[in-house]
């Protein structure tokens, strides 16, 4: 009977954690949104997440992916969650929104070295090839526009086609450029922001699959409200601020 008191109460007090939802989160490396250190995701946007579960109260469990596939998992999978991505009316009616977790003023980067690339104005950059991410805002809107653009699976292997020469621009965010030669161990002087582009200002998204269950989307919606006043949201906004 002893030990049936004391299974009893274990079972009670683990409760609260056993009714604790998991939920999958998707997201790509994005330094210093997005990052990998110990094999955890980490970065500024990632705060933001765990800490709009936290206020819901439901586990996250955080998995980095190539973009396009993170983004395929997102788009096909009910109660899947994808962060930071951007709105568009091509993707609005198949996610549901939660709330802004990143802020991008996206541009043409360079090698430092590359001394015969001077772009001063988004058309001059037609005239060179340019790395961007398969499902990416900025693969959709340069091709769009006529530009030359080779699709790779995530930013790493923009950069490394930039570093090998086969690319001669890769976008990026001008703030962002330290934080990933920190990530890929190389000198940040290797690189240079060469232009801003100024169809690429953007907000980057929590979303959620459209089908995913109302209750998850709506006590996430509000507990984003919760930690959009907050000042742990605001400085993370202000610093990735153009």
């Amino acid at each position: 009977m002893k030990f049936l008191r004391v299974y009893i109460l274990i079972l009670f007090f683990s409760w609260p954690a056993l009714c604790e939802p998991t939920l999958t989160v998707v997201t790509e490396l994005s330094p210093p949104n997005q990052t990998l250190i110990n094999n955890q995701v980490s970065g500024e946007s990632t705060e933001l997440v765990k800490a709009i579960f936290a206020k819901a109260n439901i586990n996250p469990n955080i998995e980095l992916y190539p973009w396009a596939r993170a983004y395929n998992m997102a788009l096909k999978r009910p109660n899947i969650f994808i962060y930071s991505m951007t709105k568009t009316p091509e993707r609005e009616k198949h996610f549901h929104w939660i709330g802004e977790v990143a802020t991008y003023q996206m541009g043409f980067v360079k090698l430092s070295s590359r001394t015969d690339i001077n772009i001063t104005s988004n058309e001059q950059a037609k005239d060179y090839k340019i790395a961007v991410q398969r499902n990416d805002l900025a693969a959709q809107r340069l091709t769009d526009r006529g530009y030359t653009v080779v699709y790779t699976s995530d930013i790493n292997k923009s950069y490394q086609l930039l570093m090998s020469g086969k690319v001669d621009l890769i976008i990026d965010d001008k703030n962002y450029i330290a934080a990933m030669a920190e990530q890929l161990a190389l000198d940040e002087r290797r690189f240079s922001f060469t232009h801003g582009i100024d169809f690429l200002t953007m907000k980057g998204y929590l979303a959620a699959n459209i089908n995913t269950e109302k209750r998850y989307v709506d006590a996430l919606k509000k507990a984003f409200n919760e930690v959009m006043v907050t000042p742990k949201y605001n400085t993370v906004m202000l610093l990735q601020r153009p």
